[in-house]
C-alpha cells in the first residue's frame, strides 16, 4: 500500500491542474490508465470561453450559458464559473499555454477570440484548432518535473474503497483506491483521504463518438458503485459535426468551423438550419444535432455537409489546420468542397453531482470536470464552457480539499486491506467481451440516442440488465483486465443513461422523447438523482 496527502484520477486538464496546486500543499499522486496525453482534452479543438472583450460581460456570458442550458444550469454556479474564468486563463498562460494573437486597428497585440454556437459574443480562446493539445502538453511537461507528484501510467482504477464498503460505522467517506497496474498485471492500494476524479466522460457508450478511446465512463461508474449521488445522465451532447469518412469515424469538426461562416447544407447543397432555428447554423448543439438528424432520415442521405468554401483557403488553412490537413488526406478539400458530416456522441452533461467546488456526497471524493456535474450545463453545455469548468473548478477543489481535510490534521485511521483475487483464471476468450461492447454501443445508439421513445428505452433496458449479469459474472470469475473493467464500467454507466432518460417524462435540452415532445417546467425543472443502496462488503472477488 501506498499513501499520499492527494490521489488524483485522470490526466486532463482537470487533473493536471488540480494536481500541480495540490503538489505546494502535500504528496500527489495521478493515476491514468493510459499514457497521460490521451484524453479528451488532448483531443479539443474549438478553445476554452471566457470574457476578454469590452464589447462582452459576465452578464451576456451568463445569459447565453443558461439558455443553452434550457433551465436546467444553477445560475450561482454559472456566475461563480465565468467570473472566475479570467483568473483561471491567467494561470493558464502563466504556465506556459500560448492562445492565438492577433493586432487591433491600432496595432496593438491581442487575443484573437472565436465565436461558436449559442454564444452572441466573440469569447473563444483558442490555439488554432488544437487549443486542448496546447493546454495539454503544457500542463504535462509541469508535472513530470515536479517533485511532488507521482504519474502512474497505465495505471487503471478499479475501484473506490469507502468505510461504507468496508463495513465501518459513521457517514460513508473515502479511504484509498485500487488501481490496476497493467504492466505488472498487478492491483495496487493507493491510499488517501482526499480522492479526486478527473476521469472525463463517456462518450464510448455510444457507437458513434467524437471521443478518444478512454472515455468509458469510468469516474461515474467507480462513484455510483461507492455511492455517490449520479445527476442528470440522460443529457448526453451529440456534437453535430463529426466527419463522416470511413477511415477517421472519430474525427471531430469544430463547432469554431461554424463560428467563422461555416454553414450546413444538405445533398443538394441547400441550407437548412433556418427550418429549424432563427440563429441558423450558430444554434446550440441540441438543436442543429436534431436538425440533421432529422434531415438524414428525412432525405435517406447518410449525412449532411459543412460548407466553409465562401473563405479563402489561407484563412481555412490558418484558423483550421489540423482539421484543413486531416480533410486533405483524406481527399477532401475544405477550400472547395462542403465536408460530409453526422452527430456523434459528444460530451456527458451529467456525472457524479458535486457543488462548484467539485465536492461529492461521500466525504474525501472530489470530482472535476466532464465527469462532475456542477450545474454549469444544465441541460446541455453551451460550447467552449468544458474546458473552462475543468480549470475554474480545479482551483477552488484544491481550496475546498485543505479546508474541509487540512493537512495538519490527523488521518483517518482504517485497515484498508489489499486487493484478494481468489481462485481466479486468465479471460479464456476476449471475443466475448468485445462482442459484449459493441452490442452495448449498438443498442445505445439505436434506441437511446438523439431522439427517444418509451419503447425503445424500456427495450434498451431489458438487454442492459442482462448483460450485466454476464459481465458481472465475467468480473467475478476472471482476472480483471483492462479490457474487463471498460466493459464493466460501460454497462454500469448506459444502465444509468437508460434509468434516468426514462425517469424524465418531458423534452428537454439534449433529452428529446418523441412520447413527451414538449418541455414542462411545472413538474420537470429539476435534476434527475440516482444513488444506489450500499450493502457493506469487503473489495475484491
Amino acid at each position: 500500500m501506498r499513501s499520499y496527502d492527494f490521489i488524483v484520477i485522470g490526466s486532463g486538464i482537470a487533473g493536471l491542474s488540480f494536481a500541480l496546486r495540490a503538489a505546494t500543499h502535500g504528496s500527489v499522486v495521478i493515476a491514468t490508465k493510459r499514457s497521460a496525453e490521451q484524453g479528451s482534452t488532448s483531443w479539443a479543438q474549438g478553445g476554452i470561453a471566457c470574457v476578454q472583450s469590452q464589447e462582452d460581460s459576465f452578464d451576456i456570458h451568463v445569459a447565453d450559458t443558461l439558455e443553452a442550458g434550457a433551465g436546467l444550469c444553477d445560475e450561482a454556479v454559472v456566475r461563480t464559473i465565468v467570473t472566475e474564468a479570467p483568473a483561471a486563463m491567467e494561470t493558464l498562460m502563466d504556465y506556459g499555454v500560448v492562445f492565438d494573437k492577433r493586432m487591433d486597428e491600432e496595432g496593438h497585440e491581442e487575443l484573437d477570440l472565436g465565436r461558436e454556437g449559442g454564444h452572441s459574443k466573440r469569447r473563444i480562446l483558442h490555439s488554432k484548432d488544437t487549443t486542448g493539445r496546447e493546454v495539454e502538453n503544457k500542463l504535462l511537461a509541469l508535472v513530470k518535473a515536479h517533485p511532488g507528484i507521482t504519474l502512474l501510467e497505465q495505471h487503471f482504477a478499479v475501484d473506490l474503497i469507502t468505510t461504507a464498503k468496508l463495513g465501518l460505522a459513521g457517514p460513508n467517506r473515502c479511504v484509498g483506491v485500487y488501481v490496476l497496474d497493467q504492466a505488472a498485471g498487478l492491483v495496487r492500494t493507493l491510499r488517501s483521504d482526499r480522492i479526486v476524479l478527473c476521469t472525463g466522460g463517456c462518450g464510448r457508450v455510444y457507437q458513434y463518438t467524437t471521443n478518444p478511446d478512454i472515455a468509458t465512463g469510468d469516474g461515474v461508474a467507480m462513484a455510483w458503485r461507492a455511492g455517490a449521488e449520479i445527476a442528470n445522465m440522460e443529457f448526453i451532447q451529440f456534437h453535430p459535426t463529426c466527419l463522416y469518412h470511413a477511415k477517421r469515424k472519430s474525427f471531430l469538426i469544430s463547432e469554431a468551423v461554424r463560428g467563422e461562416g461555416g454553414v450546413l447544407i444538405d445533398h443538394e447543397g441547400n441550407e437548412f438550419m433556418q427550418k429549424y432555428d432563427r440563429r441558423k447554423s450558430l444554434a446550440p448543439r441540441d438543436i442543429v444535432a436534431r436538425a440533421i438528424d432529422r434531415e438524414i432520415k428525412r432525405t435517406g442521405k447518410p449525412c449532411v455537409y459543412l460548407d466553409i468554401t465562401h473563405k479563402p483557403r489561407e484563412f481555412i488553412a490558418e484558423r483550421f489546420p489540423n482539421i484543413y490537413e486531416t480533410c486533405l488526406e483524406l481527399g477532401i478539400d475544405a477550400a472547395v468542397e462542403p465536408i460530409p458530416v453526422v452527430p456523434a456522441a459528444h460530451y456527458q452533461c451529467g456525472g457524479v453531482l458535486t457543488d462548484v467546488n467539485g465536492a461529492t456526497s461521500i466525504g474525501g471524493l472530489w470530482a472535476v470536470g466532464e465527469v462532475g456535474c456542477t450545474g454549469l450545463h444544465g441541460a446541455n453545455r453551451l460550447a467552449s464552457n468544458s474546458l473552462l469548468e475543468g480549470a475554474v473548478v480545479a482551483t477552488r477543489a484544491v481550496k475546498d480539499v485543505i479546508t474541509k481535510c487540512p493537512m495538519e490534521s490527523p488521518t483517518v485511521t482504517v485497515a484498508v486491506p489489499e486487493w484478494q483475487s481468489g481462485n481466479v483464471t486468465d479471460v479464456d476468450e476476449l471475443v466475448v467481451i468485445y462482442h459484449n461492447w459493441d452490442e452495448i454501443r449498438r443498442l445505445m445508439w439505436d434506441y437511446v440516442s438523439i431522439v427517444r421513445t418509451g419503447k425503445r428505452l424500456i427495450r434498451a433496458a431489458t438487454r442492459l440488465r442482462n448483460l450485466q449479469r454476464e459481465v458481472q459474472e465475467f468480473y467475478w470469475n476472471f482476472k480483471i483486465t483492462t479490457e474487463l473493467l471498460e466493459l464493466r464500467n460501460l454497462v454500469e454507466v448506459a444502465t444509468l443513461i437508460v434509468e434516468s432518460a426514462t425517469r424524465r417524462k418531458e423534452s428537454r435540452g439534449l433529452h428529446y422523447t418523441l412520447d413527451y415532445p414538449d418541455r414542462n417546467d411545472e413538474h420537470w425543472r429539476h435534476n434527475t438523482v440516482l444513488v444506489k443502496r450500499m450493502e457493506p462488503k469487503p473489495e475484491g472477488p
